[in-house]
């Protein structure tokens, strides 16, 4: 008996959420068709039930791998809500840049980085300034769940709709080559990037400490729950005087007692001092 469509987006929505955290409302089941129709062409399955069919039966484990990967949302693009991009790359590396002018070191994480468009972007502002970062030591970062967008974020190339989303021309004509109708990142951007994969809802203590933690547009797509586990990880991994930006329609209030705002960088997100956390913890106790 063939199944109702809603219970098709059910079984696939909750499919997306136990790989990925990513929850899907009711309201963008429409993603999962344009998602997966590409998929079922190319394997020829007809129709909805049949893919779950299969998933459920397990008949090939790439194939549900493959399911996943094409429900992720990816959407990115370059130097991204411009002007919290321009206050990060500005003021607030200026501020660590002061603060780190003793190690000359700097390490940022771009987590969630879908294609690399974010990275890339961070690494061209950087670049954009060399003089005042002459002697650093730079490492970017950037992880992502998907393997697909990973693949296309190592090669740095993108199609002419995704080079012009953001990038501005001189930026594109240095740090770009046209290869037929696509662009791909010349041999020094793509060197300032290392990309690896990660779930952001596991841990990753191999990763070391982050003066920069970038998780933009990606909290707004998980549950309550999943979200304090990704704040948790993100917590574990930031240096005590670290900052945490994330999308603009997210925020930590209400989600973590582990962040606060920044008091000087608004939309941008401090870890708790230790000395803050007992000050709240004693509040609290005897408050």
């Amino acid at each position: 008996m063939s199944m109702t469509q809603p219970k098709a987006y059910a079984s696939l929505s909750a499919l997306l959420e136990k790989h990925t955290g990513q929850t899907l409302l009711a309201n963008r089941h429409w993603r999962i068709d344009m998602a997966l129709k590409p998929l079922m062409r190319e394997n020829s399955i007809p129709d909805l039930d049949t893919l779950i069919g299969l998933i459920e039966i397990d008949a090939d484990p790439k194939l549900t791998s493959a399911c996943v990967e094409a429900m992720i949302n990816n959407e990115t693009c370059f130097f991204r809500d411009q002007a919290n991009f321009a206050l990060l790359t500005g003021p607030v590396l200026d501020m660590l840049r002061e603060q780190r002018m003793a190690s000359k070191k700097l390490r940022i994480w771009s987590a969630a980085c879908s294609t690399g468009q974010e990275p890339y972007s961070l690494a061209m502002a950087i670049q954009e300034n060399a003089e005042k970062w002459r002697g650093w030591t730079i490492q970017i970062i950037a992880t992502d769940i998907s393997t697909s967008a990973l693949t296309q974020a190592r090669a740095g190339r993108y199609s002419q709709f995704e080079i012009q989303r953001g990038l501005p021309v001189m930026q594109m004509l240095r740090y770009f080559d046209q290869d037929d109708e696509d662009w791909v990142a010349k041999d020094n951007l793509r060197r300032a990037v290392t990309f690896s994969e990660h779930n952001m809802l596991l841990p990753a203590p191999h990763f070391g400490k982050f003066d920069v933690i970038l998780c933009r547009n990606m909290l707004m797509y998980l549950g309550e729950d999943k979200r304090v586990q990704v704040l948790d990880a993100i917590a574990a991994r930031i240096a005590d005087d670290g900052i945490l930006m994330l999308g603009a329609a997210e925020t930590v209030i209400g989600q973590t007692q582990k962040f606060k705002s920044s008091p000087e960088f608004r939309g941008f997100y401090e870890p708790m001092t230790r000395a803050a956390t007992q000050s709240m913890i004693a509040q609290h106790r005897f408050g």
